[in-house]
């Protein structure tokens, strides 16, 4: 055990005692080299989100959580059934199958209800330029000084492997749990969370639930939301040698990105105090434009997707309402867009804003079990993205928050990675945390 750091004072929810034997079993028990093994092999499944590879880690999840003596649910998702639900929460990238994968072990305390719930998705998003990766291969899961490299190392594969790991040490340690503990495997959450939508729909909860998101060493209590949007320009097609007897679409579309602009500093005056001093925790972002069709022609549609940030505790409806009356206003003192005005639809993910009150228990719990293995004193903040902690939270109504290894900052970058020791140390804490919540005894 690190020696607890004197400087960190007591921490709300938990007293800072010393570890009992069943934790320390459990800590001793956390197989370090097969964590980082673990992590270097699911960074070696390309399982970009839509990718039958999703579906892959979820059953090798199942098979491993089965051997340690888990119960296991592992069930195929219904896409049309899921797809027909009118608070379906959207996704991006086209699925013929996926599966989900739930693991319980322990007592029956509670009805059964797990005590602490450990969560992570297995998908990754693209790679995209293979020139800024190291031997052009994202794949690779390399480990140099102590870092390691690959699509996915910590969003959120290292959160899996830190999952599993605390699994597997909860398992041999030889203690035994009074309340049930257990993990859950999920895919699809970068394209707007179908997995954790299903697992909820499933019935499994828990009394709380950790997702394992990379946080920077921070415990991330709120998360903003991000609904995709679509908007379509019409212009009007011409030679562009006779450019005038035309109208761009891609000219067309500049005063709505401009009111765009406006309507972002205007939802990221005064944000929450959880952002830190985050100056754009709810960006408004357009991420493609389609745009023409031949290099000699007026472009006659332009079609812009992009993402609209969620503030705390908003209503979607609200967020949409904003950016539609937004558009609807650039067009109204456009000429030409007042009489073809741009269609704004909603496709894609839709992720609602989460937040769990800072005065909850698993918040104190959290950060003492931080203190007391790490030696330091963590901060809570806000994340300015989705992720799932909006369903378990807000549809499961399982008490949830954020807390993995990881540099945020990497994720989705290329030249993703993390560092051993936050994968170890986080682990750790993870292990503590689970033994305390689920009455681990010798």
């Amino acid at each position: 055990m690190n020696a607890l750091n004197p400087l960190v004072s007591a921490l709300p929810g938990e007293s800072l005692t010393d570890l009992d034997d069943a934790q320390r079993r459990v800590l001793d028990a956390i197989d370090e080299h097969a964590l980082i093994a673990d992590l270097v092999e699911l960074i070696r499944v390309p399982s970009v989100t839509g990718t039958d590879a999703e579906s892959d880690l979820v059953h090798q999840q199942a098979n491993r959580l089965g051997a340690l003596g888990f119960d296991v649910d592992a069930w195929k998702l219904d896409l049309d059934e899921l797809a027909a639900r009118p608070d379906h929460p959207g996704t991006e990238a086209p699925r013929t199958e996926a599966y989900g994968v739930v693991g319980t072990l322990g007592g029956a305390g509670s009805d059964g209800e797990p005590a602490l719930v450990l969560q992570g998705h297995v998908d990754v998003v693209p790679t995209g330029d293979l020139d800024k990766w190291p031997e052009r291969d994202p794949w690779s899961g390399a480990i140099r000084d102590g870092i390691v490299h690959g699509r996915g190392a910590c969003d959120m594969k290292a959160g899996v492997a830190a999952n599993l790991a605390v699994a597997r040490a909860l398992a041999v340690s030889g203690v035994r749990l009074e309340r049930p503990f257990a993990i859950h495997g999920v895919v699809s959450e970068e394209d707007g969370g179908l997995g954790a939508f299903a697992t909820m729909l499933r019935g499994h909860r828990g009394a709380a639930a950790v997702i394992t998101e990379p946080t920077s060493g921070r415990v991330v209590v709120a998360n903003a939301g991000a609904l995709t949007f679509e908007l379509r320009v019409n212009g009007l097609a011409a030679h562009a040698g006779s450019r005038l007897a035309g109208r761009s679409a891609f000219e067309a579309f500049l005063p709505v990105h401009a009111a765009l602009a406006d309507l972002e500093r205007s939802r990221n005056v005064a944000p929450h105090r959880l952002f830190d001093g985050n100056p754009l925790p709810y960006p408004i972002s357009v991420g493609t434009i389609r745009a023409g069709d031949w290099a000699s022609s007026v472009p006659d549609l332009l079609v812009a997707q992009g993402r609209i940030g969620v503030r705390l505790d908003e209503p979607v409806e609200q967020a949409r309402a904003a950016l539609e009356e937004t558009v609807a206003g650039a067009c109204a003192a456009d000429p030409w867009l007042r009489e073809h005005p741009v269609q704004v639809t909603w496709p894609g993910g839709q992720f609602a804003s989460g937040h769990l009150d800072e005065a909850d228990p698993l918040v104190g719990q959290v950060l003492s079990a931080i203190a007391e293995t790490e030696g330091r004193r963590a901060a809570c903040s806000a994340a300015p993205y989705g992720s799932d902690l909006r369903l378990y939270h807000g549809m499961g109504g399982i008490p949830t928050l954020h807390y993995g290894p990881g540099d945020v900052d990497f994720a989705h970058a290329p030249r993703e990675q993390v560092r051993v020791e936050d994968v170890v140390a986080t682990t750790r804490s993870l292990a503590v945390l689970a033994a305390r919540r689920c009455g681990a005894h010798v």
